[in-house]
């Protein structure tokens, strides 16, 4: 991308990449010529006149990006896309879009995020972590190895370190520290770090956050869809997501397009339901 930025003589140089035109408007969209000098932006828009998406990877010339910054100071939330880029362009800077066509994930929805993490657990994955020739090293702290009880099952799943599984897992990824009790299964998910679940459990689709306290005999992701009823274009495709340092009542059922924040009770769930769309998020939390 810089040889290509320098061969451009460009200023300011974008990595974009194709995504299909119904996903488009999620994106910054660049309208360029045949040479890929860019011509026009356009802001996740509602109708969009290109699929090229810019990647947020940018490469600019010091002295071009230092006087739109100076230039824009003042701005209320100075954003690249929204007010930088654009001023470099209003301004006659070389603009080029470099096109990337390797392995690349926007996650800027749940969705999106839970389907890199599935992605990466399966067989031949798109972006493998074991490739022999470009190896994926992640800081590893200082915490026991995984214990893996005689009666636990686990199928196509990373696991992290620390993790105590007693329970089966299946299609999942599990983070740090994560303990899932015995009979307890797990389908379908990402548990993040030093989540506790209890005994006698099911967890269908879901992502919980870190440091989650979950009890026993609960059942997560149940019964027929239904849009979410305070945020659906977030909290959808059958997702439950669970916030960090929430605590989840043993016993109780959880439908799907569910989201919930906060230290729950019994009280907080009736007839120790929460039907699918449902959002139960507690006073001063945010999610």
């Amino acid at each position: 991308m810089l040889d290509y930025h320098k061969s451009k003589g460009a200023e300011v140089t974008l990595a974009a990449m194709p995504v299909p035109l119904e996903e488009a408007k999620r994106f910054g969209i660049l309208i360029t010529d045949e040479n890929r000098r860019i011509n026009e932006f356009e802001e996740k828009p509602e109708n969009p006149r290109s699929n090229l998406a810019s990647m947020g990877i940018y490469i600019f010339n010091w002295k071009t990006l230092k006087e739109a910054l100076i230039a824009n100071a003042q701005q209320p939330s100075l954003d690249f896309g929204k007010h930088v880029i654009p001023y470099c362009h209003a301004k006659g800077a070389p603009c080029y879009a470099y096109e990337y066509n390797g392995y690349w994930k926007d996650v800027g929805t749940l969705h999106s995020y839970w389907e890199a993490n599935m992605e990466l657990i399966d067989i031949v994955p798109e972006f493998n972590l074991y490739e022999e020739y470009w190896k994926i090293y992640t800081k590893c702290d200082k915490l026991p190895p995984q214990y893996i009880s005689e009666n636990s099952e686990i199928e196509k799943c990373i696991i992290g370190e620390g993790a105590q599984i007693y329970g089966k897992v299946y299609n999942s990824v599990i983070g740090c520290g994560v303990i899932i009790g015995e009979g307890t299964v797990v389908r379908d998910s990402i548990i993040m770090n030093d989540t506790e679940i209890g005994f006698g459990g099911n967890i269908e689709k879901a992502i919980i956050a870190e440091n989650v306290r979950i009890g026993d005999n609960v059942k997560i992701g149940c019964g027929e869809e239904a849009e979410n009823d305070t945020a659906p274009h977030i909290y959808n495709h059958g997702l439950v997501c669970v916030g960090e340092k929430s605590v989840v009542p043993g016993g109780v059922t959880i439908g799907k397009n569910v989201v919930i924040s906060g230290e729950t009770g019994t009280e907080d769930y009736e007839n120790m339901q929460l039907a699918s769309g449902k959002s139960l998020v507690k006073a001063g939390d945010e999610v």
